[in-house]
């Protein structure tokens, strides 16, 4: 009998620990806005693909907030600086607050307040209550108003701007991504806020990034992404990664502006890569009618490292003759940089005899400014500038 009797005391005691682990594992963990989206997307095919939770638990799950313990606990390893540095600003904070209290209460809050929200987001802190909020609507949209739909495009824009605002790029990528729990929607429109954000700072591994993200989630080749992306790699020196995405641009169909050509046939010119540069202008050509000045002194650069400098007056010449007098002025600008700039940038970058290719521009240079001016142009460039520079020996 007492054997018996311990025996089911025992399996009394296995039981009510089972059910107590069992409880634990259900309840629904409230995250901080730092760390809910490590978890996010496991919550969300969760709750779309199955779980069926009544009204009110479903509602009380979809709801997160940051425990206080949980923000403390995390403020007592930031060091006194980041601390000051971290701290969402009050407006956002504000903002957030209401939203959370009306989702809680189980009302849409107003499209004003997301709006503002966003608006005023200017660091890395306030960019994180704005997904962890827009996780929450996303989930009251779903359980509540069953609006399967993205938030709208212009919303979504906004949000990848104001990422980039606050600097905080890595949450500015996931706006690019088309599986996502925030509700947003990947746009074109995202990619140009990120991509100037890397022409800002020169920041080519960004591009990388970036372009990466917008192959994968299907996003269009765009003659304004194009421009973008040839900058970055000229600013960075990057011809690699230039002649690599051109090839992805002209393969996919895209129609490539006049500055997109004039940055890609001045990054020739400066390498001395005459092959590419005429192949360039064959694009160029096939595409637009009329040079622009970029690209016809680029043309002439290219002739005066064949040693044509005849060749590299004409076309200067005919350039002078189709454009209107308010922009002739930028022919002098732009020859003043050929011959001030030029040939100790294409000289750098030249791999075979430099001492050849500085004779060669120190006499042909000046054939074709003697042109120019044969020709009626007024060209006052000053030729000092190749001594100065040290193409021709003083």
């Amino acid at each position: 009998m007492q054997v018996n009797s311990s025996a089911r005391k025992i399996s009394r005691a296995l039981r009510v620990s089972v059910f107590l682990n069992s409880v634990q594992y259900r309840t629904p963990i409230s995250r901080t806005p730092e760390a809910h989206y490590k978890s996010s997307e496991y919550s969300y095919h969760s709750r779309v693909h199955g779980n069926c939770l009544p009204d009110r638990l479903h509602h009380q799950q979809c709801i997160q907030q940051p425990p206080m313990c949980s923000m403390l606990a995390r403020a007592s390893f930031c060091s006194g600086a980041s601390m000051v540095d971290t701290s969402p600003t009050e407006v956002v904070k504000e903002f957030y607050d209401k939203m959370l209290k009306s989702v809680e209460a189980r009302t849409m809050p107003p499209n004003a307040w997301l709006w503002s929200l966003i608006e005023n987001c200017a660091n890395q802190e306030d960019i994180k209550l704005l997904f962890h909020i827009l996780q929450n609507l996303r989930r009251f949209r779903l359980s509540n108003l069953r609006i399967h739909a993205n938030f709208n495009c212009n919303l979504c824009r906004e949000v990848a701007k104001a990422c980039v605002r606050a600097g905080a790029i890595d949450f500015g990528k996931k706006t690019l991504w088309k599986h996502n729990v925030y509700g947003l929607s990947p746009s074109i429109a995202s990619v140009h806020h990120l991509l100037s954000y890397a022409k800002e700072h020169n920041d080519a591994v960004l591009l990388v990034e970036v372009m990466k993200l917008l192959k994968k989630n299907d996003l269009p080749y765009q003659p304004g992404t194009a421009d973008i992306v040839f900058s970055i790699c000229y600013n960075t020196g990057s011809w690699q990664l230039l002649s690599k995405y051109s090839e992805k641009f002209i393969r996919n169909g895209v129609k490539l502006r006049k500055t997109t050509f004039d940055t890609w046939m001045k990054f020739a010119a400066n390498l001395g890569d005459t092959e590419f540069l005429w192949k360039i202008e064959k694009l160029r050509s096939e595409s637009v009618k009329q040079h622009t000045i970029a690209s016809a002194i680029s043309c002439a650069k290219g002739f005066l490292l064949e040693q044509k400098p005849e060749e590299a007056a004409a076309i200067i010449q005919v350039l002078n003759q189709n454009l209107p007098d308010a922009k002739r002025p930028g022919i002098m600008v732009e020859l003043q940089e050929l011959v001030g700039e030029w040939p100790l940038e294409v000289i750098k970058h030249q791999k075979g005899d430099r001492k050849a290719l500085a004779a060669s521009l120190q006499r042909d240079i000046p054939i074709m400014v003697s042109h120019l001016l044969n020709e009626g142009l007024e060209v006052s460039v000053n030729l000092e500038d190749l001594k100065k520079n040290g193409v021709v020996p003083s």
